[in-house]
C-alpha cells in the first residue's frame, strides 16, 4: 500500500492498512523519512507466528519491531519514533506542558471516535437512538475544534506548522469518519458547525506524509457497509 524503502530490514511494521492505529504508525515513520518494511497482517483467523511472538499479551496490530525489538500499542510507538529519530522535526511538542495536553486528547479521541464508529457501524445499543449518538459525535467534533483553535496558534495543523501528535491521532481516523458520514447520512466535518477541521482535514489528507497510508475512500465506505450487513 504505502510507497516505503526497506533497505536494511532494520525496521518492520506488522499491521493492515484499513486499521487507522498502522495508518498512525505509517504517518509518523514517513514524517520522519524512515524507511521499512511493512509486513500484511490478517486480524481475523489464524494470526501469524511473528505477530503473536511480537506482541504475545494483546496479540493485536500495529507492532513496530525495530533492530529486532517490538514495540506495541500505537501511541507509544509513534512516540518512540519520535525519539529515535531526531534529524526530522519531532512529532510530539517540546513543552512539557504541551506534550500532556497532546496526550489528553489523543486519549480522548481513542475513546469517542472508536465508540462512535463502532455505533454507527454496528448499531446503537439497546436504550440509545441514532440521535443520540449523532448528538455525542457532534459535541465530541466541537470540542476537538475548540482543541484545534488553542493548540494550533493560527497555524495549519494542531502541531503548529507541521503534522504533530495529534494531528495523527485524529488524522487516521479521516477514512473512516467520511465513511461512516456517508453510510449513516450523519455530518461530523461539517465546515458550517466545525470549519477549522474542516480545512485541517483537507490539509491533512494532502499531505505527502500521509497519502499511501489510508484506502481509498470507497473502500472504506465498503468496509463499512460490509461490517453493518455481518451485524444485522
Amino acid at each position: 500500500m504505502a510507497a516505503v524503502s526497506a533497505t536494511t530490514g532494520e525496521v518492520k511494521l506488522l499491521g493492515l492498512w484499513r486499521s487507522p492505529y498502522v495508518t498512525r504508525v505509517g504517518i509518523a515513520l514517513n514524517l520522519k523519512k524512515v524507511g521499512y518494511e511493512f509486513v500484511q497482517e490478517e486480524v481475523q483467523g489464524q494470526k501469524s507466528e511473528i505477530l503473536l511472538k511480537s506482541n504475545p499479551v494483546y496479540k493485536k496490530i500495529p507492532v513496530l519491531i525495530h533492530q529486532g525489538k517490538p514495540v506495541c500499542e500505537s501511541a507509544i510507538i509513534v512516540e518512540y519514533i519520535d525519539e529515535i529519530w531526531t534529524s526530522e522535526p519531532p512529532i510530539l511538542p517540546s513543552h512539557p506542558f504541551d506534550r500532556a495536553v497532546a496526550r489528553f486528547w489523543v486519549t480522548y479521541i481513542d475513546d469517542k471516535l472508536l465508540a462512535l464508529v463502532r455505533t454507527l457501524v454496528f448499531g446503537a445499543t439497546e436504550g440509545t437512538s441514532k440521535a443520540e449518538v449523532a448528538d455525542g459525535g457532534a459535541e465530541a467534533f466541537q470540542l476537538l475544534e475548540e482543541a484545534f483553535a488553542k493548540c494550533s496558534h493560527g497555524k495549519e495543523y494542531f502541531g503548529g506548522d507541521t503534522i504533530g501528535y495529534l494531528d495523527i491521532a485524529l488524522g487516521c481516523w479521516l477514512g473512516w469518519i467520511k465513511a461512516v458520514e456517508d453510510v449513516s447520512n450523519i455530518k461530523f466535518l461539517d465546515e458550517k458547525k466545525v470549519p477549522l477541521l474542516v480545512g485541517w482535514a483537507e490539509r491533512f489528507l494532502q499531505n505527502e506524509a500521509v497519502k499511501g497510508t489510508m484506502l481509498e475512500a470507497d473502500e472504506y465506505v465498503q468496509r463499512v457497509k460490509n461490517l453493518s450487513a455481518s451485524a444485522r
